[in-house]
Order: structure tokens, then sequence, then C-alpha cells
């Protein structure tokens, strides 16, 4: 969850009082944030680097409050006041205006070889704004704060912010190879291009950490004003030639993006938040965006949604019953408001700042903390023949879990996914293309194939784990994933237990040796190969994963419903081929038994 500071007395001025720790606790609490510390710079750095780094930092105190992730607009000091004014009934919710250009249309015209890398830009201007120390802080910081979250360290969306009045408009947002980009970026002296860029902020931390976004494209995004100046090299650094100072009067915003939504949601955060300290309080310049089919955009869109609700869909959530007016009442301090559309339902009006209200549940939650969470009614539920059971196949797996474990084997729990080599070539097998289930778009190698055996996560934990001393003795009961096209989601469970040993010495009589016991566990009896009684029988096979000779398969003979007798294959076990043991780096021989589970229920 994003933590803001903010300066403690500055706040305290804004919410028009002074709170004790506890009593700002209470408000935070009550709003649905937390404070989480009342501390000072120094203090924190004290605490975090000890005394002598912590030299000459302020010991003024600051407030360090917890917000929701998806309340952007709470990511500054002017948001947290704000909806704390209106909360308490002190404000009433500002009414943005986007107004009438004051030197004519400023325009950005896109051109078409952004499509490669960063195809999105929007803007805005706020025009004749108040900045000193502490409101700069704050614009430079809610930038900080919207980078890290919502624009995912800006690989989504990448904020500029410019002084106007060095630039000339109208602006161009281009994609250039990097040789062909130069300028001195933000407060550096010197020019570099694209290529020097990259190398000169390799080292430094706060810079260098972007640098992967772009480097590796033919062509750098750039926005340059009509004399060819650099504003910005999107979403690295802007230029030194446009850089905000205190006494910025005009500032130009563009947001360059991959996604126009997170782009527009970042844009009117921004300027909601900051237009309060222009000349005409939330007033913004708007900007046209020129693409290159020849439609036109204009930003920023403050313009409301409107989402309709039930208030009986509010009541029935919460478990209140409250009136239509109450529910409006509530809203309101929520910084939303609503008029009813018929006695059941009601509009509610969402400004721009809330880009996180979505769905009635939304509306539903900013009632409930309106009207106290601590003031809902406890309710004891009676619940009547609500004893669970286990599912029988997860009651014979505990079952099987303690029994191995009882015999001095160590359970694991790997991955459900593997690579495909893991799950076919490793094992000596080959992909019949109607077996395992795999991921269409995989994140990597080693996570392609959803195991249609236990065997790999086992040997890839006694490979991880080969530097204990022997014996290895693991095993593990759970599900792979097959493929079935006779059920609606083609795929199916099935559960499994797999053991190994892995020592000096196969361990092959000792693998024998589980075998038997699990099914004397299970009451299921050895029975004849050749005989008609129920029970299981082993019989040698030939196995590409085992050693020749050294594998035999597990058979369950049972009766069926239909009095009939029925055989099936559940499993095997033997000892590994060299060949698998060498592809998953395993040095001993190993002895491996894996059956299914649910033929016993």
């Amino acid at each position: 969850m994003p933590v803001v500071h903010v300066d403690k007395e500055e706040f305290y001025k804004a919410l028009g009082k002074e709170y004790s720790t506890d009593e700002f606790s209470e408000l935070c609490f009550d709003f649905g944030l937390e404070l989480e510390e009342d501390t000072s710079e120094k203090e924190l750095a004290i605490r975090e680097v000890g005394t002598i780094k912590a030299e000459g930092l302020s010991e003024k105190p600051i407030l360090k409050i917890e917000t929701p992730a998806n309340r952007y607009d709470l990511l500054c000091h002017e948001g947290i006041s704000r909806a704390f004014l209106i909360f308490q009934g002190k404000a009433k919710p500002p009414t943005y205006k986007v107004v009438d250009p004051k030197d004519g249309q400023i325009q950005i015209t896109v051109k078409s070889e952004t499509a490669q890398i960063r195809p999105h830009v929007v803007g805005a201007i706020l025009r004749d704004i108040s900045f000193n120390e502490k409101n700069y802080s704050n614009f430079i910081e809610l930038q900080e704060k919207l980078h890290i979250n919502l624009c995912r360290k800006r690989t989504l969306v990448a904020i500029g912010t410019h002084d106007l009045d060095t630039l000339k408009p109208p602006f161009t947002y281009e994609a250039l190879p990097p040789k062909s980009i130069k300028f001195a970026p933000l407060n550096q002296p010197k020019e570099y291009d694209g290529e020097e860029l990259m190398k000169f902020y390799e080292a430094d931390k706060h810079i260098g950490k972007f640098l992967h976004i772009i480097r590796d494209s033919p062509v750098y995004p750039v926005i340059y004003d009509t004399n060819r100046v650099v504003c910005s090299l999107p979403p690295i650094i802007n230029g030194d030639h446009s850089k905000i100072t205190l006494n910025t009067k005009n500032v130009f915003i563009e947001c360059t993006a991959t996604d126009l939504t997170k782009a527009k949601i970042v844009l009117n955060t921004i300027v909601t938040m900051f237009s309060e300290y222009c000349a005409e309080p939330f007033t913004i310049e708007p900007v046209e965006v020129i693409y290159p089919d020849g439609k036109i955009c204009t930003y920023p869109d403050l313009s409301p949604r409107f989402i309709k609700v039930k208030a009986d869909y509010i009541n029935a959530c919460i478990g209140v019953m409250l009136t239509s007016s109450e529910i409006i009442t509530y809203l309101n301090r929520m910084a939303l408001s609503a008029k009813l559309v018929n006695e059941a339902e009601l509009s509610v009006e969402i400004p721009p700042t809330r880009a996180d209200i979505l769905h009635a549940c939304d509306v539903m939650e900013d009632v409930a903390i309106a009207h106290g969470f601590n003031n809902i009614p406890k309710k004891t539920l009676k619940i009547i023949n609500s004893t669970g059971k286990a599912l029988p196949i997860n009651k014979l797996s505990d079952l099987v879990r303690k029994e191995i474990a009882l015999s001095g084997w160590s359970e694991v729990l790997p991955l459900i996914l593997c690579s495909h080599d893991e799950n076919f070539a490793y094992l000596n097998k080959k992909d019949d293309n109607s077996t395992a289930v795999k991921l269409e778009n995989p994140k990597t190698l080693e996570y392609q194939v959803v195991r249609s055996s236990l065997l790999p996560g086992i040997l890839k934990t006694v490979r991880e784990n080969k530097k204990h001393a022997l014996p290895i003795k693991v095993f593990e009961v759970s599900d792979i994933v097959l493929k079935d096209d006779s059920l609606e989601r083609k795929t199916r469970n099935e559960r499994h237990v797999c053991a190994i040993y892995c020592a000096k010495v196969s361990g092959f009589e000792l693998i024998h040796g589980l075998v038997n016991r699990l099914m004397d566990m299970l009451n299921v009896k050895l029975v004849s190969v050749n005989g008609d009684d129920v029970g299981y029988y082993i019989k040698e096979s030939e196995n590409p994963t085992y050693f020749p000779n050294r594998c035999a398969d597990i058979f369950l003979r049972r009766s069926s419903k239909s009095s009939s007798i029925v055989t099936s294959k559940i499993g095997n076990f033997g000892i590994l081929h060299p060949n698998v043991l060498e592809k998953f780096e395993i040095m001993y021989p190993c002895s491996v038994v894996e059956f299914n589970l649910e033929e016993f229920i």
C-alpha cells in the first residue's frame, strides 16, 4: 500500500485544526486510511541509515499515511486534505473546469513511428500557477508516487512536466533513432545523444532502473517544440531547457503511454490535484492531440461519469437500513453527488478524481465508510446443518501422507508448472499432444506445461538438495492435470502419490516395500497376476523413464457396479534410467514409485 508523507504543521493548517496523534489516527480510520507513524525526516533516517547520515535533516514532524493502492487521488497532501475537509463537512467538492485556451489552442502532433514503441500521448496546461517550496515538493512527489504505482515504474505511463514559457508550441511527438536525438537532460549542462544518455545514466540509482524500457528499441520516443527543442525523452528524463522552478507560472504536462486509459487517469489526477494553485482555482487548459490518421482528441476529459445503484443493494451489502436521503448524504461526504432516479434507485455522479469507482460495489463501499464501520450493527449468524465434510479423496490423501511420513519420508510441495522438457524429454518420453496441458503464452521456459506427472517436481527437489546427507527420501501427494475431451473444461485433475529414494545404492527393495505398505494400509491385498481375485498385483514392464528390466507396473483388480471384474493400471515403480538422472543433475541412483490414488475411492 502506498505511504504518503505529509508535513504535519502544513497538513493540520490545511485542515484548520490541530489533532493529537490518537485523534488523527481515529480520523484516518474513519475515512478508511491508516496513520502509520507520526515522526520526522531525521528520526526516519536515524532508524534507516544511522545517526551520522541523518545529520542536517529536518526535525520537523511529518505524518506517514497509508492509502489504498487504487485511490490515486490520495497520493499527495492536496488530495488527502481535500478529501478530509469534504468528509468532515468543512468544504464542498470542487468543480473542475476545462477552460478555453488563453493564448490559442496548444497541439501535439503524433508521428506514425511512435506506434513502434509508445503510441499514446495526452496533455494539459496549468495556467498562472503559484508554486512555493511545499506545494512544489508535493507536485514532484505525486509524480513519483504515480510512476511507481499506477504507471508500473513508467512502463505503462511516463509523466513529463515543463515550464511552458520556455517552449514554443505546437509540439510534435516522434520516435527517432537514438543517435539523432541530442539534448541536455535535466540538471545537466552537457548535451548527449540517445546512446550516450544510456551509458551516462547506467550507474544512476534513480534513472538507471528505467533504461531497459526503451534501450533495446531501434527508435526512442521524443517530444519536440516548434524550434526542435527537446522537451523530454520518455520514459527516461526531461530536458533541462524546460525544467520547472519555483518561478514557473505556466506548466505544460504531457504523459506518454502504452496504455491510453492509464495515461488519462494519470493526467486527470495531476491536474485535479494541483489546479487549486492556479489563479483561477480548479481550471485547466486543454491540449489537442493530432494522430497520424488525422483523428483529433482533446485532453483532459474531466466530464463526470454516472452509475446507477439500488438502495436495497447498498443496504443488503452493508447490513443496515438506510433511507435514500441518508445514502445521498453519506455519498456527499465522500465527494460523490447523487440524486434519486426513483424510490429504489440512485444515480451517482463520479468525479474525474475517482477512477477507482467501476461498479455499484465501489459506491456501496464509500457509503459504508461514511456511515462508519464501527456503526454497522453486529449480527450473529445462525448456521444450520452446515457441518462440512472432507472430500473422500482429500481424506484419503491425508491418511496416505501420514502413513508415508511415519515410514520415515519427508513431504515436499513442488510447483505444479514445469518446462516442456522436464515433463517429457528429461523423462525419456515423447509428447503425444494429448496428455499435457500447455500454457499458450508462458512467461518463462521454466513454466510451459501443467505437470502430467509428479516425478519432475520430485526430481528437481532432489537436485536442489543433493548436498544433504544421504539417503534422501521424499514424497508428494498432490494433483496432476490431464487433457480430457469428454469434459466441458477439456481437462481433469488426478490425485497421485509419488515417492523417491536417492542414495549410493538404488533402494529398489525399499520402494517396493513402501508400495506393499501403502496397499496394506489401503486394505488391498496382493493377488496373482493370472487369477480373478480382487486386489493389486505388479507386473514387469518396459518404460523408458526407468532402467531396463528394473521397472514394474502396478495393477488394481476390483469389482465394478455390475459385479464384473475390472482391471486397470494405476502406476509404476522402479530404478530411474541414468539418462533421466543426468538430465536432472543427480549423481546417485534413485528408485521411484508413482500411482493414481483416485482408483481407491
